[in-house]
C-alpha cells in the first residue's frame, strides 16, 4: 500500500518451457534455492539437476521433464517424469499404423471383418480416451500430441491408403480435443480435412459408408466442428487479412466447406442422419455479404467466370439457414425485377426512334385490373396475353371500384380472393382428404389444365412478390418442385389410414406376407361414385405381394399417388410455378422452407408481436392505450388472434423469418372512442383511437377484425 519494503523473506522458482530448466532466486539460508548455495540471490540463478525440455528430441534416461514447481517455507519440490513418455507420445502420434490399430472395437469382433461397410472402429471409445489423455492439467502431453500429429501424422497421410484399415483413423482422429481448440485450427482441424478431401474415389466411398454407420451425436459432432472453423476463418476474413496472406485464407476457407460438402452429401445418402439444419451456419449474414456474394454466383454461371481468389458460399447452399436463404430469394427477385423493368424501359426508348413512336409502349410493371366477382377469369385474361419477361415484373393489382392504391396490401388481398376461388370444390381440382385436411390434385378432373398453370403461376408470384397465400397442399408438392421424391413420409401426412397400412406392411415380421395381406399390384380408387381396379405395374393383377417384393409395391403406390395419377396436372402446375420462380435461388431450399415461403407458418409467438411493435406519434409501450390493446389482445382467444393478422396483414399466417418480420406499427388517431381501430396492410399500420377503457377497445377491436374485407380509402 505504498510503504518502502527491504528486506523479503521467501524464495521463489521459476520454470522454463523452452529449455527445460528452473531458475531460484530470494531467501537461500538452508539451501531451498537448489544452487548448492546457502547465499541469497537478488537475481535469478540455474537450479543444478538433470532438465529436458519437453520437445527435446534426444532424452535419456537420466533426464527428467518437469511437470510441476512448489516453494514454501524453506523447501523447494520439482514434480518431473521421466522422458519416455513423451518418446512414447511421440511415437503413437505419429504413427497412421499405432492410430488404425487404436480404439478397435471390443464388444464384437468386428475389426476382424473390416470392410466398405463395417470400420471396426469403436468412435466413442476413442472420445473418451482421447479426452482422458489431452487436459488442461497436463499441457505439456497436449503439446507434445500436436506436435506430432502437426509434423508427422497429417502431412504424411497419403490420398490412396494402402488398405481399406488404413483408414480407421479418419475416424478417430476428430474425437481428439485438440482438433476443437482455435488454436490448432490452422494446424490441426484445416490439414486434416485437407487430407480427407484430397482422397481418391474409392477410399473416400468408403469413409463414407463407414461415417453413414457412426451415431448421430459423433457424426453431428464433427460437423459442429467444422461449422466453427468456418465461423472462424469468417470472422478472420471481417476483421481483416493482410494481402499477402489472402491466397492461403481462401485455400482453408474452400478446405473446410469441400469437407462439410462432403459430410452433407454422406447425410443425404444415408437418409439424413441428423436434421439437415444442423449443417446451417446461423452467422453467416453477420459475418458476410451475402447479397454480394449470390451476385458473384450468378455472374460465374452465366459468364463460366473462375474465381480462384475468392470463396462464393452460395455453392454450399446447405449452410444457409432459412433467413439467410429468404434474404437471397428477395435479393434474386429484386435484380430480375430491376432487369424487367430496364428492359421495358430501353424497348420504350428505342420504339420512339425506330418506329417515330407509333410502337405501343410496354409497362414495367406486371398490371393486373380484376373484378371481385371475376377475379380467376379476370386473372386468366392477362395472364395469357402475358409474355414469360412480364411475370418477372413487379407486380401491381387494381379491383375495379375501388380507390386503394396497392401498395401492397390490395396484392395480399388478391392473392387471398384468387387461392380461395381456385380451390373451390366447385371446380373440383382438387381432391380435400378429411383426416388430414388437405389437398391433393384431382386424378379425374373435367377442369382444363390451364387452370393447373394459373394456379403455379399465382404460387410463383406470390413467393416473387413476397407475400404468403393460403395453399393448404402437402410437403410433398414443395419436394417435387424442387425436383426431390416423395417418400411414405407424405402418404402418412396426406392419407394417414394408407400411410400407416403401408408402414405396416413393412414392419410385419412373419414369413406369410402373401396369406396375411392378400395383396397383389393394384389398388381400389373411387371416381364420381364408382370404384375402379388399377394395376401399379404391368400385369399387376397377376402379381401377389410377398416378403421380398412388399418395398416394391409400396414404392409403386407412393408413385402412384404423387406421381403417375397426376403427372399432367402437376406438370402444368410446375410449368406455370417455374416460369416464375424458376432460377438458380430455388435450389438453396429445403421443400419445408420453400412450404414456409410460399405459405408462411403457424409459429405464433404473440410475445415476440408485441415486443417488436413499434409507435408513432404520442403513443408509446407505456401508454395507456396501448398498455389496455396488449391486455385486451393477449386475452383473445387464438382464432381472433389470427383474426387479427388477416385484418392488419392480409394473412392469418406468419413470414418465414417470424413475427418480428411483421414490423406491426401502432399509430393514434382521432375521432372519439366511437370509430373503429383501422388497418393499413400495405404497412402493416394500425390506426388505434384513444380508448380509455377495456371494454369499449375490446368491442371495437372485434369489431374491426370481424368485418375486414375490401380496401377503401380510410
Amino acid at each position: 500500500y505504498g510503504t518502502a519494503v527491504d528486506l523479503i523473506a521467501c524464495h521463489t522458482l521459476a520454470f522454463i518451457p523452452s529449455s527445460g530448466k528452473i531458475d531460484s532466486f530470494g531467501l537461500g539460508g538452508n539451501g531451498q534455492l537448489g544452487t548448492r548455495s546457502t547465499c541469497n540471490r537478488k537475481s535469478p540463478a540455474p537450479v543444478k539437476g538433470p532438465w529436458k525440455a519437453h520437445n527435446d528430441p534426444t532424452p535419456t534416461d537420466q533426464h527428467y521433464c518437469v511437470k510441476r514447481i512448489y516453494a514454501g517455507g524453506d523447501q523447494s519440490f520439482a514434480h518431473c517424469q521421466c522422458p519416455q513418455v513423451f518418446i512414447y507420445i511421440d511415437l503413437v502420434f505419429s504413427s497412421a499404423s499405432c492410430l488404425n490399430g487404436s480404439f478397435l472395437s471390443s464388444s464384437h469382433p468386428d475389426h476382424y471383418c473390416t470392410s466398405s461397410k463395417c470400420s471396426g472402429v469403436d468412435a466413442n471409445m476413442a472420445h473418451i480416451l482421447f479426452h482422458r489423455l489431452i487436459q488442461h492439467d497436463y499441457p505439456h502431453i497436449s503439446q507434445q500430441v500436436a506436435a506430432s500429429l502437426e509434423k508427422n501424422l497429417i502431412p504424411n497421410l497419403s490420398s490412396s491408403p494402402p488398405d481399406i484399415e488404413a483408414l480407421r483413423l479418419y475416424l478417430t482422429l476428430p474425437q481428439c480435443p485438440l482438433f476443437s481448440n482455435p488454436s490448432t485450427y490452422i494446424t490441426l482441424a484445416i490439414p486434416f480435412a485437407k487430407a480427407v478431401i484430397s482422397l481418391k474415389d474409392a477410399p473416400l466411398k468408403v469413409l463414407g459408408n463407414w461415417w453413414s454407420q457412426i451415431e448421430p451425436a459423433v457424426f453431428q459432432g464433427l460437423v459442429e466442428l467444422y461449422k466453427e472453423v468456418v465461423v472462424y476463418l469468417l470472422h478472420m476474413q471481417k476483421v481483416g487479412i493482410p494481402p499477402s496472406e489472402h491466397r492461403i485464407f481462401t485455400c482453408f476457407l474452400s478446405t473446410c466447406l469441400k469437407f462439410l460438402d462432403i459430410l452433407h452429401s454422406v447425410n443425404e445418402r444415408g437418409g439424413q442422419i441428423i436434421q439437415y439444419d444442423k449443417f446451417y451456419v446461423h452467422e453467416l449474414e453477420e459475418l458476410v455479404d451475402i447479397r454480394s456474394d449470390y451476385v458473384t454466383w450468378i455472374q460465374q454461371q452465366m459468364f463460366s467466370m473462375v474465381i480462384d481468389s475468392q470463396v462464393i458460399l452460395c455453392k454450399y447452399p446447405f449452410i444457409f439457414d432459412a433467413q439467410a436463404k429468404t434474404t437471397l430469394l428477395q435479393t434474386d427477385a429484386v435484380i430480375q425485377m430491376q432487369m424487367a423493368v430496364d428492359q421495358a424501359q430501353r424497348q420504350n426508348f428505342s420504339s420512339l426512334f425506330l418506329s417515330g413512336g407509333a410502337a405501343e409502349s410496354v409497362n414495367p410493371c406486371l398490371i393486373l385490373i380484376v373484378r371481385r366477382e371475376n377475379v380467376v377469369g379476370d386473372t386468366m385474361e392477362v395472364l395469357r396475353k402475358s409474355k414469360n419477361v412480364d411475370y418477372k415484373k413487379p407486380l401491381k393489382v387494381i379491383f375495379v371500384g375501388e380507390e386503394a392504391v396497392d401498395a401492397g396490401g390490395v396484392r395480399k388481398e388478391f392473392f387471398l380472393l384468387i387461392m380461395k376461388e381456385l380451390l373451390d370444390p366447385k371446380y373440383g381440382m382438387f381432391r380435400y382428404y378429411e383426416e388430414s385436411r388437405l389437398i391433393w390434385f384431382a386424378d379425374k378432373t373435367f377442369e382444363d389444365v390451364d387452370l393447373f398453370h394459373l394456379i403455379g403461376v399465382i404460387c410463383g408470384l406470390a413467393i416473387y412478390n413476397l407475400t404468403i397465400v393460403e395453399l393448404h397442399f402437402p410437403l410433398a408438392l414443395y419436394k417435387k418442385l424442387l425436383k426431390k421424391k416423395p417418400t411414405l413420409e407424405d402418404v402418412k401426412e396426406l392419407m394417414p389410414d394408407i400411410g400407416r397400412s403401408l408402414q405396416q406392411l413393412l414392419d410385419y415380421t412373419e414369413d406369410d406376407v402373401e396369406d396375411a395381406f392378400c395383396l397383389n399390384f393394384t389398388i381400389t380408387v373411387e371416381n364420381f361414385g364408382a370404384t375402379e381396379v388399377l394395376e401399379l405395374i404391368p400385369n399387376g393383377m397377376d402379381i401377389s405381394v410377398n416378403n421380398q417384393n412388399r418395398q416394391d409395391f409400396v414404392d409403386a403406390y407412393i408413385d402412384y399417388i404423387f406421381n403417375t395419377s397426376v403427372a399432367p396436372l402437376f406438370n402444368a402446375f410446375y410449368s406455370g410455378f417455374h416460369k416464375v420462380c424458376g432460377g438458380k435461388v430455388l435450389e438453396l431450399f429445403q421443400p419445408n422452407e420453400l412450404q414456409a415461403m410460399v405459405i408462411g407458418n403457424t409459429n405464433y409467438d404473440w410475445k415476440e408481436l408485441e415486443k417488436s411493435a413499434e409507435y408513432k406519434g404520442e403513443y408509446w409501450a407505456e401508454h395507456p392505450t396501448i398498455k389496455l390493446f396488449w391486455e385486451v389482445f393477449h386475452e383473445l382467444p387464438l382464432e381472433k388472434k389470427k383474426q387479427f393478422l388477416l385484418f392488419l396483414t392480409g394473412s392469418d399466417r406468419i413470414p418465414i423469418l417470424g413475427m418480428k418480420s411483421l414490423g406491426l406499427v401502432i399509430q393514434p388517431t382521432g375521432g372519439g372512442e366511437h370509430y373503429l381501430p383501422v388497418a393499413h396492410t400495405c404497412f402493416n399500420l394500425l390506426d388505434l383511437p384513444k380508448y380509455s377503457r377495456r371494454e369499449i377497445l375490446r368491442e371495437k377491436l372485434l369489431q374491426a377484425i370481424e368485418h375486414n374485407q375490401g380496401f377503401n380509402l380510410a
